[in-house]
């Protein structure tokens, strides 16, 4: 089978699995007491659809445990790519839906997504009612003409729990909680014509379809002076009323949101920029489980769940009328802040290259990281007797217990910010614009590197329409803060590239230093097996502090404890005689600080000056191959060199 008729094959084999299977009133009832989700309500679907959490505990991971506390954090892989959500939005989220399939009260408000924009509400919404088509409903048909209730509505609807509760429950395990006794004229019309035979009646088992409009559906606001509750709850067809009716229902329309999820999601986007009558259906098919239509006849039934969101200076200002107490007390308010970890705001951008046709472009090593310090650095409130510096890496589970004694905790800084924190600053739109401005910069390559990134960012505060103060705090943000890390990070990444014995160089200061720790915590004199040259405790402690200080290390005796402690902990466990210098963080950003404490001598071969000798030459061949290998471009090599040359005389 070729290619593409494998393809063809696997496409109607989706098809045939979705497509709607008709069954008698009596095989549904079987159906129902084999399988509970025949007759599962919207909410328990989802539960469904999003599976299981996967228990991770924070306690096994430095980071997550210096972000969360000791507790266990719930991953879902439904909600996998929605980065720096979990422990927080996810989980406020699915306890809404577990809350709603148990009966709770959240099964009568309506799940509201607060949040400024760009900060992943639709988004969110998107994923949501792609799980409600996970699982398929089951709807009336009309027996006599094959076609099916308008409002997708249950056959349970059909029973008064009062009276068939109990018999319902004993024969096929339905509770009483799911039957309502509550169903549309349009069944209503049918039951009276069948004379109450409801063996006439057929179920169709039909999948939720976005694309179809088939119990998942989405309603916006329109124009406040001609919108009305139809958008909701359907109107009157006028090229019916020749032959039949007003009153009648299949004279309806049944197009209103509320009327096409009755057993599924409803999203209404931008809610609270409707006036507050097109809202009111929302009340009684939420709290009440049925809603009216425009014309006289009876209620038609609701099962659904509706999800809205909207900005916050919208939610403020609804929420500020006192007038709308009935519907503020019916609403399950999740705030969706931006992201305010660097390294999850990275995975936003990763994931928003992979979907781009930039995805295979070249992008340096450090571009992404600088695009989400600047951009996490405006969401921030700055705090009080600390750097917002310090605040940046501390909220991306950075330790800097030794760097900065003055650094809080995050739960300190959170408490402290409130928990509006996040709520405003630059979207992930606006940090997408920038790398997009910057991967298009060159007409020469189309790549991305963090040099090309600074100039964008500068040009961009200087063009901007920002306040003064902000175009104030984002210049200081970038002087004080993007360059510095950044030429830094640059120096250490040709530092690394530059030393041929890197590794060999760093594992002999690996190996001297704890042994040098060891020796002097035991207060031991050390002899030096290549040398022989003896080193007391004093002599010990001043070669420590020769790697120490440079790393700006504020507590050298816990220090030198800490990493003896951990590599005898190490071998223990492994069971080998060495360790590689990479292996503890600490102790190698200690050993990095050392190995590149004088950059002078770099200069020759790095810099694109002319060479004095043909071994400058060849250095510099493989000074480039080496950044190459680190993901550089020739071309990015040669812009973050000379940029480099030049910010280090500044």
């Amino acid at each position: 089978m070729t290619t593409s008729a494998l393809l063809f094959s696997d496409f109607k084999s989706s098809y045939d699995q979705s497509v709607a299977a008709n069954l008698t009133l009596d095989e549904y009832f079987q159906h129902c007491r084999n399988d509970p989700m025949t007759y599962a309500l919207a909410a328990e679907r989802m539960v469904r659809a999003i599976g299981e959490p996967r228990l991770v505990a924070t306690k096994a991971d430095p980071r997550l445990l210096r972000l969360f506390g000791n507790r266990t954090l719930k991953y879902y892989d439904a909600f996998a790519d929605f980065y720096g959500m979990e422990g927080g939005i996810i989980e406020e989220i699915v306890s809404f839906y577990r809350h709603a399939a148990q009966g709770l009260e959240e099964r009568k408000q309506v799940l509201y997504l607060l949040g400024p924009v760009g900060s992943a509400k639709s988004t969110l919404a998107i994923k949501l009612k792609s799980l409600m088509e996970r699982y398929p409903i089951y709807t009336l048909v009309d027996g006599d003409t094959g076609e099916r209730s308008p409002l997708l509505e249950s056959p349970l609807g059909l029973f008064n729990p009062e009276k068939f509760g109990a018999r319902l429950e004993g024969e096929y395990g339905i509770a009483p909680r799911y039957l309502t006794g509550l169903s549309s004229p349009w069944v209503q019309k049918r039951v009276r014509a069948y004379h109450g035979d409801l063996s006439r009646f057929r179920v169709q088992r039909v999948f939720p379809s976005v694309l179809n409009q088939l119990a998942v559906a989405k309603t916006e606001p329109g124009d406040e002076n001609t919108q009305d509750i139809s958008s909701l709850v359907g109107k009157v067809d006028m090229r019916k009323l020749s032959k039949l009716g007003q009153d009648d229902p299949d004279a309806y329309s049944y197009s209103g949101g509320l009327c096409l999820t009755t057993q599924g999601l409803l999203e209404f986007v931008e809610m609270f920029k409707a006036p507050i009558k097109v809202l009111h259906p929302l009340l009684t098919a939420t709290q009440e489980g049925n809603f009216k239509g425009t014309e006289g006849f009876g209620a038609m039934p609701y099962q659904g769940t509706v999800l809205a969101h909207s900005n916050e200076s919208e939610w403020k200002k609804f929420s500020s009328n006192r007038d709308n107490e009935a519907f503020l007390d019916r609403i399950f308010i999740v705030k969706v802040p931006y992201c305010l970890r660097v390294t999850e705001e990275v995975a936003i951008y990763q994931k928003l290259l992979r979907e781009s046709t930039l995805a295979k472009a070249p992008c340096a090593p450090g571009t992404l990281p600088m695009l989400a310090r600047y951009m996490v650095l405006s969401r921030l409130k700055a705090p009080t007797n600390s750097s917002i510096y310090s605040k940046l890496r501390v909220y991306d589970g950075e330790n800097l217990r030794e760097s900065d004694p003055q650094a809080k905790s995050v739960a300190e800084y959170r408490e402290a910010a409130g928990a509006d924190e996040g709520m405003t600053g630059f979207s992930t739109r606006y940090a997408f614009k920038l790398i997009s401005k910057a991967f298009n910069r060159d007409s020469s390559e189309e790549s991305a590197d963090p040099v090309t990134l600074l100039k964008v960012i500068e040009e961009s505060i200087g063009t901007s329409d920002f306040s003064p103060d902000l175009q104030k705090a984002c210049t200081v943000h970038l002087k004080e803060f993007l360059i510095p890390r950044y030429l830094e990070e640059l120096t250490k990444e040709i530092q690394a590239a530059y030393l041929e014995s890197y590794a060999d160089y760093g594992q002999e200061l690996f190996d001297r230093y704890v042994a040098f720790a060891d020796f002097w915590i035991q207060e031991e004199v050390y002899v030096d097996p290549a040398t022989g040259v003896a080193f007391d405790k004093s002599a010990l402690n001043s070669e420590l502090e020769k790697m120490e200080k440079p790393a700006g290390i504020g507590n050298p005796k816990d220090f030198r404890h800490e990493i003896v402690n951990h590599v005898l902990r190490a071998q223990n466990k492994s069971g080998s005689e060495k360790l590689l210098w990479t292996s503890y963080q600490k102790l190698r950003e200690v050993i990095e600080k050392r190995m590149f404490a004088a950059t002078d001598d770099l200069l020759p071969v790095v810099s694109y000056f002319a060479k004095g000798n043909a071994e400058d030459e060849k250095k510099h061949e493989a000074f480039i191959a080496r950044m190459k290998a680190r993901g550089h471009t020739p071309t990015q090599v040669r812009r973050q060199v000379e940029w480099w040359t030049m910010a280090r005389r500044q």
